[in-house]
């Protein structure tokens, strides 16, 4: 009887932790940086290849990294809605153009307009593997003491920005 039970149990236990998975939102996943301070990088800027943007110079300040690509197409649907984000001035947003060639990226910005303060480059990722990203678009909320508060998987959407973003964002500026 014994030899029937142990492999049903395995069984009903290998069920139980597929179902468990098919339940999560790949959208949701933890980031194990949130609550620490956003990694250190001194990049090139996109637009003035002369000059660096560093995490430190946004000490101080609310603001937003938005990780994108020219060849992406989840960042084309995110974009009007950071252009509109950047309109409205509720927040400062940096891009981190991630594993994009220069050009291309210069392209898409007068293409589609360009929501950005500064955005920097990370051709080979090595700041993107810093902060744990696992595609693009990404985007994180980051306090006045530099510290990862939110991290949006995927394109930003109206919803996100209403529900989770901006209330965030106002919390930490108050």
């Amino acid at each position: 009887m014994m030899r029937f039970l142990l492999p049903l149990a395995a069984f009903i236990v290998l069920v139980g932790f597929l179902l468990v998975g098919l339940n999560l939102n790949p959208r949701q996943v933890p980031s194990p940086l949130i609550g620490k301070p956003a990694p250190d990088f001194q990049l090139e800027q996109l637009h003035e290849s002369e000059k660096t943007l560093t995490s430190k110079e946004n000490l101080g300040k609310v603001w937003l990294l938005n990780v994108w690509a020219s060849w992406c197409v989840s960042c084309r649907q995110e974009h009007p809605v950071l252009v509109e984000l950047a309109k409205s001035g509720i927040v400062p947003v940096y891009g981190l153009n991630y594993k994009d060639e220069r050009d291309l990226a210069l392209q898409w910005l007068r293409q589609f307009g360009d929501p950005y303060t500064v955005s920097v480059r990370d051709p080979e990722g090595r700041t993107g593997i810093d902060f744990g990203v696992y595609g693009v678009p990404e985007t994180y909320v980051i306090d006045k003491n530099g510290v990862i508060r939110y991290k949006q998987i995927g394109p930003v959407t109206v919803e996100a920005l209403e529900t989770k973003i901006l209330p965030l964002v106002k919390e930490l500026q108050g």
